[in-house]
């Protein structure tokens, strides 16, 4: 089993928490030797019992692994990573970059490691939690184009499509306009469902007649499930992990002038989550936010129409 496990080559995840976790234990399973680190003790346990060989440091990723994927919660980890794999003098490293960051810090990062002769993609992830766990994901990969090739088995393990969109920070600019659809559509699906809740319509029912119709959307499909069941925390995405990606789009938005008024309509709302105490809970949690603000009570449901 452990030959079989090596036998696709060596890859190194810096990040295991929600997304990053998904890529290495589908990376564990699909035949890649995973080694991986996060400075969570609970993320680390659960890779290990995944698969995961498990590394005493970021550092200790980089010796061993050709391929390094980082799915890091800031800049600043980011930036601590790069100098620390900078500074080792390794021979040649290709970092992948996978997490929803300014342009300008992805930039900064790659022109550390390229300094050091390492190669950087900037490579943002399409899909949640949940997608990440059932290999549903597609990967906007930007920079050097032989790279990409080199990074697409591994990559084509846990997603169902890398796509490269060209020079370094295009796969960034692709995410900041995926992650704006996916900011209003998930306040969206919860407003049609609350709208539905408080005329009287099961949960359920909403779901179902939605899902088959022309207002239905992949976010729909992914976070609607959470609205009827009226639990988040099952998570695929926090709260207040999402505010940081809101920061992102919205920043670069005013940068290059570009009017986003359905976008800035959904912030209050996830702020309102967020002062709630739902930060730590699904994104799909702003459900609950506007059944209080529109007063519904669950359970008062009228008879549903038969088919």
């Amino acid at each position: 089993m452990a030959a079989k496990k090596r036998s696709k080559g060596t890859i190194g995840v810096i990040g295991l928490g929600i997304m990053g976790g998904a890529f290495a234990r589908n990376l564990a399973a699909g035949g890649w030797r995973v080694i991986g680190y996060d400075v969570s003790a609970p993320a680390r346990r659960a890779a290990e019992r995944a698969g995961v060989e498990l590394a005493s440091s970021a550092i200790d990723v980089a010796e061993k692994a050709p391929i390094i994927l980082t799915s890091l919660p800031k800049p600043q980890a980011l930036m601590d990573t790069v100098r620390a794999i900078a500074a080792l003098k390794l021979s040649r490293k290709t970092i992948v970059e996978m997490s929803t960051f300014a342009i300008s810090d992805k930039e900064k990062a790659e022109r550390i490691l390229s300094k050091a002769g390492h190669v950087m993609l900037d490579t943002p992830v399409s899909g949640t939690g949940a997608q990440a766990q059932n290999r549903d994901l597609v990967f906007y990969a930007s920079g050097d184009t032989a790279a990409i090739r080199r990074i697409t088995p591994a990559l084509e393990t846990f997603g169902r499509h890398v796509y490269d969109v060209g020079a370094f920070g295009n796969g960034s600019r692709m995410k900041y306009v995926a992650n704006l659809l996916v900011a209003i559509n998930n306040v969206a699906s919860a407003e049609a469902m609350v709208l539905g809740m408080k005329a009287g319509l099961p949960p359920q029912v909403i779901f179902d007649l939605i899902k088959s119709g022309a207002g239905n959307s992949r976010v729909f499909e992914l976070r609607a499930p959470m609205m009827v069941k009226g639990k988040y925390d099952d998570v695929t995405m926090k709260i207040d992990v999402w505010d940081k990606d809101m920061q992102v789009i919205g920043d670069f938005a005013r940068k290059i002038k570009v009017p986003t008024p359905l976008f800035d309509a959904t912030k209050p709302v996830y702020r309102k989550a967020q002062k709630e105490g739902y930060g730590a809970q699904d994104t799909a949690a702003v459900c609950a936010v506007l059944e209080k603000m529109g007063k519904v009570k669950r359970g008062k449901t009228k008879r549903a129409a038969k088919r």
